[in-house]
């Protein structure tokens, strides 16, 4: 079983736990009357001239084990948005990332631009749980989820005001994405069967989505030169969590990051 099959498996039993606590129907009746989060949306965030910065707040990874002992998490979402970020991601995902929905909660209200909810989206119901806690994305994995289940995913994100970052690994699943109706398709350079990362894989499954597709590289960012290969290879965004959540100072990094994403031309 890949960490990436457990991961999922664990979301499908906190997901069970929370709707014997909380039935689906009253979540998704709350979900459809909460205004959508006054910030920019994540797609409009991205959308704009550049390179977009997506910087994620995170305590630990599966791969890394424990990243920050010491979490200031507001702290450092407004150390990002004072820096420039576009839009923050949020881990809620507690056994491995050791997140929680309380963070999601507190950041978004704590800054101005779009946040990310960042877990292993496997039912209708995280996705309403999203809403309450002021997201204005969902991260939807490709190798987690059917075909349908993506399509429907993506459908109720649209009538809930949430954008959908769809997250491919390779050819079949771009084409899985755009099938579904995908308008921001991640390319994660980390293989999450393996953990191993190769930021080439964003520059090849780049030239498969098309121009109007808003294309982000996620994970195994270093430096700016793979910020610049990046924006070389057609990134329109790029999502950068442990290499900012180790750094000293996040939002000099952040601003030499930005620096390196500005064209040339």
């Amino acid at each position: 079983m890949t960490i990436l099959e457990q991961l999922a498996d664990h979301a499908r039993a906190r997901v069970e736990q929370a709707k014997a606590q909380y039935p689906i129907e009253a979540l998704a009746e709350r979900a459809r009357a909460v205004p959508v989060h006054a910030v920019p949306s994540f797609e409009q965030a991205l959308r704009r001239p550049g390179m977009s910065f997506i910087c994620e707040c995170k305590k630990a990874s599966p791969s890394k084990g424990l990243i920050a002992p010491e979490f200031p998490y507001l702290e450092i979402a407004r150390a990002y948005e004072a820096a420039g970020a576009d839009a923050i991601s949020v881990l809620t995902e507690p056994k491995w990332f050791l997140g929680k929905n309380e963070y999601l909660a507190e950041i978004a209200a704590a800054v101005n631009v779009p946040c990310l909810r960042k877990d292993f989206t496997v039912d209708a119901y995280m996705i309403y749980e999203a809403k309450m806690l002021s997201a204005s994305a969902v991260l939807l994995i490709c190798s987690i989820l059917s075909q349908e289940e993506l399509k429907t995913m993506i459908q109720l994100c649209d009538t809930l005001g949430l954008s959908a970052l769809v997250e491919a690994h390779d050819a079949g699943e771009v084409k899985m994405a755009l099938d579904a109706g995908a308008r921001i398709i991640g390319v994660n350079n980390r293989n999450l069967k393996d953990f191993s990362v190769d930021t080439e894989n964003s520059r090849r499954l780049r030239e498969l989505i098309p121009p109007e597709v808003l294309f982000v590289s996620e994970s195994g960012i270093k430096d700016e030169n793979d910020i610049r290969a990046l924006r070389d290879a057609g990134a329109d965004a790029v999502l950068i969590g442990e290499t900012l959540m180790r750094a000293e100072d996040k939002g000099a990094l952040l601003t030499a990051f930005r620096m390196a994403g500005m064209s040339e031309h």
